[in-house]
């Protein structure tokens, strides 16, 4: 069993000023390491225009090595453009994961366009940096996962990883549709998919994790990591209706694997939950899993996915 020491919310991004595309949301922060900072790079949102309708773009803040809440820089602007009208990320690029890849950064993206008979749908982009990841360049206009004939919609939550020279791709593929209240609402499951160069992808084109609170539970950001002889995977779940309050809202589950490809499912094994008040006291997601200095720490977001930010774990002991 993990168990892990909140250590308390390090960035929130309603108190940021000057950046008029950064006023709301600090969404699934993924961490690159640098000598004497890390850089944590999150999606966040301008106000809504006058139809009340959202972008989302991905930046960054920079944190002391040896005291990550002590920022010490905040990207000037989007480390992305928003795509071109008519393409895939032409709304949003939201979530973002980053990996080294020699001299190169490289970004693996959603990028979010607008729907008439459903609100959205996403496809997995990418970019890569030659300046110490401040810019990223996208390879090209189209995605390099999308839609195919056994994922027809939202293919997102990219989660980068590289063991044993083959690169890996956890993401969410949705299932389906389902209308609550009167909205509809979308239904998704972590898969996988691997490749030789990080370019060129081969879907496994199965669920690696079982269903828990009901069949149409909704699972993301499935965040892997090797630690004592074996692959842990923490991401985060919630129920397909009634998930924007306390009761039903994402919480972080836990599974393992000896080989990447099949998984063991134990959310009593988590060890974090809800705090009883404040800014995480409703859901906590998008968990994102690093090592930093011989201490293993976990970046959270806490109610209504990361509006007033994301916080910091320390894992004690397992």
């Amino acid at each position: 069993m993990f168990i892990w020491k909140k250590l308390g919310r390090v960035f929130n991004p309603q108190e940021v000023e000057g950046r008029s595309w950064l006023k709301e949301f600090a969404q699934a922060p993924s961490v690159l390491i640098f000598d004497n900072f890390i850089r944590v790079y999150f999606s966040c949102r301008p106000r809504p225009d006058r139809n009340g309708q959202y972008v989302s773009y991905t930046g960054f803040v920079d944190l002391n090595r040896n005291n990550l809440f002590d920022i010490v820089n905040i990207s000037q602007k989007p480390v992305l453009e928003l795509g071109e009208s008519g393409t895939f990320d032409e709304f949003g690029t939201y979530p973002t994961s980053v990996i080294r890849n020699g001299e190169m950064i490289m970004a693996y993206y959603g990028g979010w366009t607008r729907c008439e008979s459903v609100p959205f749908n996403v496809a997995i982009g990418l970019a890569v940096s030659r300046d110490k990841g401040v810019t990223f360049n996208k390879l090209g206009a189209g995605p390099i996962l999308s839609y195919s004939i056994n994922e027809p919609f939202i293919i997102s939550g990219p989660k980068i990883r590289n063991y044993h020279d083959r690169w890996y791709l956890w993401y969410i593929a949705g299932q389906r549709w389902i209308e609550a209240d009167g909205k509809p609402e979308p239904v998704y499951k972590i898969r996988m998919a691997v490749s030789s160069d990080g370019i060129n992808w081969v879907k496994q084109d199965n669920n690696l994790i079982e269903s828990k609170v009901e069949e149409n539970e909704a699972q993301a950001s499935p965040d892997v990591f090797f630690y004592a002889g074996k692959y842990h995977m923490f991401f985060c779940y919630r129920y397909s209706t009634g998930f924007r309050g306390r009761q039903k809202g994402y919480r972080i589950g836990y599974a393992s694997s000896d080989d990447l490809i099949h998984w063991v499912r134990d959310d009593a094994k988590v060890g974090i939950d809800v705090s009883e008040e404040g800014w995480d006291s409703e859901m906590i997601s998008y968990p994102h899993v690093f090592e930093l200095d011989g201490n293993i720490y976990m970046f959270y977001l806490g109610n209504q996915v990361g509006r007033f930010g994301f916080g910091l774990a320390q894992l004690e002991h397992d």
